[in-house]
């Protein structure tokens, strides 16, 4: 029986629809809920029943496939980086590096490498108090040294694998999670200047300082810095500079050098090695056991294995609403709506590269998870953007992009920040995070017109 393409779009409108009161109404999880839309979808759609459950199976099977192992290390290797105080160091390190002065910049740096293992919330939760600690002692607006820590967070946990949304997006897109590290980076450094100078602004704005004692708060006039600080009294008993950076750095390299071996078709034994461990399951497995043996060395085998669990279980959801977005991809993919709708989008004036962006940035405004958002955008308009004329590298970073639109009261982070900052009125709990992350938004939209423009 053929099927008329006003009805499978009809099914994909539907479908939709209902996930979204799934998520926002309801007591079902964002995971069923992308089942339900998918079966729905592909019923509505005209599809066969069991071709729908085929397509359910197949799409959540393929995309864990491809990132599953990936995300389970990279949540375990966070789990160790908290353990051993290897972000602290990091951060510590940046700010001797840079000097009096410009402790934003090294906070803001080093939250755009930390998140890259560490869930920004913990990152925050962890680091924050050394921002507190600063502002305490130098008189520096506490405001301007958490934002530039957050923004560096939330960038980077936005765009860069092997970050669990984007290594899904990756997984949906059927990309190479090279090419995405190494755009995410590239995009996200504009993206931190800008709230970096943002910070300073609404720092300067919301004078706000630690008391002595550190369990309150105090707005006095604004004054200059006071430099009598001591890094090194902070320091308790931490890993090695080198030590600290190794897991991170050492995969992101070696996936790279796969990238570009790959990409130019160079051949021989030592590129077979390198594309061997430069395959993103084999370059994280690699940094896991870096982080293991190097940064856990001073703890017990119990309390290592505790927290490495402690990680998988956070991963259990990722992976289950990552494989549903999957599941949602193929039906779409399987029933013709993606090919149909990517026809009717030739016919107009929409770019399709900002369909990923539209897509996340709606779901991001009206549930909150910029996982979710990022998700759901890729899972809708992969199928799509296969039958149009457009990158998926840049296809996947549309949706990570979206996902960082005007964080606010339903979104976990957006609490987290404010919360330990001591912000407690909406009106500038809003100044401080909603705005920045819809700096980073509006700047990563502009970059992908131009990288769209000239790639």
């Amino acid at each position: 029986m053929e099927v008329s393409g006003g009805q499978m779009v009809f099914g994909l409108l539907v479908g939709i629809t209902l996930l979204i009161t799934l998520i926002l109404k309801t007591k079902i999880h964002a995971f069923l809920s992308l089942i339900i839309a998918s079966a729905v979808t592909g019923l509505i759609g005209g599809m066969p029943p069991n071709a729908v459950l085929n397509s359910i199976t197949a799409g959540f099977g393929g995309t864990l496939g491809s990132i599953g192992i990936i995300i389970g290390f990279g949540v375990m290797m966070g789990q160790i980086f908290e353990l051993s105080g290897a972000a602290e160091k990091m951060a510590l390190t940046f700010i001797k590096k840079f000097g009096k002065g410009k402790e934003e910049i090294a906070l803001a740096i080093t939250g755009f490498l930390v998140s890259i293992p560490i869930f920004c919330d913990s990152g925050f939760v962890i680091l924050s108090p050394l921002a507190k600690a600063i502002s305490r002692k130098t008189k520096k607006s506490v405001i301007t040294l958490g934002v530039s820590l957050a923004a560096g967070l939330v960038i980077t946990h936005s765009l860069v694998p092997p970050t669990p949304g984007p290594v899904g997006v990756a997984g949906i897109f059927g990309i190479n999670v090279g090419s995405l590290i190494l755009w995410g980076i590239v995009l996200s450094i504009p993206m931190t200047i800008a709230t970096l100078l943002y910070s300073r602004c609404i720092g300067n704005k919301i004078y706000q300082i630690p008391t002595e004692d550190g369990l309150g708060w105090e707005r006095p006039e604004y004054q200059e810095p006071v430099y009598n600080l001591v890094y090194e009294e902070y320091e308790r008993e931490l890993p090695s500079t080198f030590m600290s950076f190794a897991p991170i750095i050492i995969p992101i390299i070696l996936i790279l050098l796969n990238t570009v071996t790959s990409t130019f078709g160079v051949e021989g034994s030592v590129v077979s090695l390198i594309n061997f461990i430069g395959a993103p399951v084999i370059a994280v497995g690699i940094g896991l056991i870096i982080s293991i043996y190097g940064l856990a060395g001073r703890f017990s085998r119990e309390e290592t294995l505790e927290h490495m669990e402690n990680g998988i279980k956070s991963a259990g959801i990722i992976l289950l609403v990552t494989g549903g977005g999957g599941a949602l991809g193929a039906v779409l993919r399987e029933s013709g709506a993606g090919d149909y709708i990517a026809n009717l989008i030739t016919k107009t004036a929409i770019p399709p590269m900002l369909l990923p962006f539209i897509i996340s940035t709606l779901v991001r405004l009206i549930q909150g998870s910029g996982t979710v958002a990022m998700i759901t955008a890729a899972s809708i308009t992969a199928p799509i953007l296969a039958g149009l004329n457009v990158n998926p590298v840049f296809g996947a970073l549309s949706a990570c992009i979206g996902s960082l639109m005007f964080s606010h009261f339903n979104d976990s982070f957006f609490w987290v920040v404010n919360r330990i900052l001591g912000i407690t009125d909406a009106k500038e709990q809003m100044q401080v995070w909603s705005v920045t992350t819809t700096i980073a938004w509006a700047v990563g939209l502009v970059e992908l017109l131009i990288v769209s423009a000239i790639f």
